[in-house]
């Protein structure tokens, strides 16, 4: 018998031999007690009504036990160990209370919690006003979907470098966990590149449309950064010569298709790429990267949005292939089809971004 129990007579026989309804009933009673002013009461106080319900809660029926768990959960001093005992049962309705808002529960108690207990506890671990990254490391590894994306979502959670990273992977897979992580204030510019890089195209102007217009800012340098890094590497060109040229037809009043069309059968692709840059309002020196990388796609691209013939475009592609290779006929059926089928509100967007881009 404990001193708690002494102090209340036949309560020892109750606590090893009442049957559950009436353990609950004095469990109920002893925390009535506790709860006419909880504020009042000193530390050795809370103790005491610890000793005393410590053997009962756990014998109670399920109601009693959630309406306890659901009034200390709300208490600044509720007693240490039931708290943590109600935190450990396998019945979520029970530790959810504690889990999602005790501010009894430590963080080695919620870490031990974490890594031990199911889904259920984790999911309302989450709710927790603060998360430290001790916590967040657990969640994200142990986790499941609806528990990372609710960790994601919380303004009051703090992660670490590695469950950040662990977070963004999980990211590639998971639209929505991709929207909540965008919109985390402490989101750094490098995880941000990391984020977008490994997301589709869709979600990125979800993203930019939900963000505020600081966040908007930061996700187009970050996008313009992960396309500067795709372009292939190689010498610059010197396109001089190309500019004067192209500037006199423009005085001229003959820049168009026409010449276009007649530098691609040439194939001067100085005077190609300078063409197309007057023509579509895209720098040079990001055009030329463009085209002179492994594959002809932003010219169909570009063609789109000029509105230029087959003919003219089948001539950019041969200019891109060089004097010495020849494509075969189904490689150029294939790109006519591609460009055929190529929407202009798409080529137009993808233009755009190419036109807002101040670096290479």
């Amino acid at each position: 018998m404990t001193v708690a129990t002494s102090l209340i007579p036949g309560l020892d026989d109750i606590v090893k031999r009442g049957d559950p309804r009436r353990r609950g009933e004095i469990a109920s009673a002893i925390a009535a007690l506790f709860f006419q002013d909880p504020s009042k009461l000193r530390p050795e106080l809370v103790d005491l009504f610890d000793d005393l319900l410590i053997d009962l809660v756990p014998h109670a029926e399920l109601a009693a036990r959630v309406d306890l768990a659901e009034r200390f959960s709300r208490v600044d001093n509720a007693p240490r160990h039931l708290v943590g005992q109600l935190a450990r049962e396998n019945e979520i309705m029970v530790a959810g209370p504690v889990l999602r808002r005790s501010p009894v529960l430590d963080e080695a108690a919620l870490v031990e919690i974490a890594r031990l207990k199911g889904q259920g506890h984790l999911l309302a671990m989450t709710e927790r006003p603060t998360l430290s990254t001790q916590i967040t490391d657990v969640l994200v590894e142990r986790g499941d979907r609806d528990v990372v994306r609710r960790a994601a979502g919380n303004a009051g959670a703090h992660f670490s470098p590695g469950g950040y990273s662990e977070l963004i992977k999980r990211a590639s897979q998971d639209g929505v966990l991709t929207l909540k992580i965008g919109q985390r204030e402490d989101l750094s510019g490098e995880n941000l590149k990391e984020l977008l890089n490994g997301t589709l195209d869709v979600i990125r102007r979800r993203l930019s449309s939900v963000v505020n217009p600081t966040r908007q800012v930061e996700i187009k340098r970050a996008m313009a950064a992960i396309e500067e890094a795709a372009l292939p590497p190689g010498p610059r060109r010197d396109f001089s010569a190309a500019q004067r040229t192209v500037l006199g037809l423009h005085r001229d009043g003959h820049l168009g298709e026409s010449a276009l069309l007649g530098f691609a059968k040439a194939h001067k692709y100085e005077e190609s790429v300078a063409t197309l840059s007057a023509m579509s309002g895209v720098r040079l020196s990001i055009l030329d990267r463009l085209i002179a990388g492994d594959r002809y796609d932003p010219i169909l691209v570009l063609g789109r949005v000029l509105n230029l013939g087959w003919p003219t475009v089948r001539a950019l592609i041969l200019m891109w292939y060089g004097p010495h290779r020849t494509p075969a006929d189904a490689d150029l059926e294939a790109a006519r089809m591609n460009f055929t089928r190529l929407m202009p509100t798409t080529a137009e967007r993808v233009v755009n971004f190419w036109r807002n881009r101040r670096t290479i």
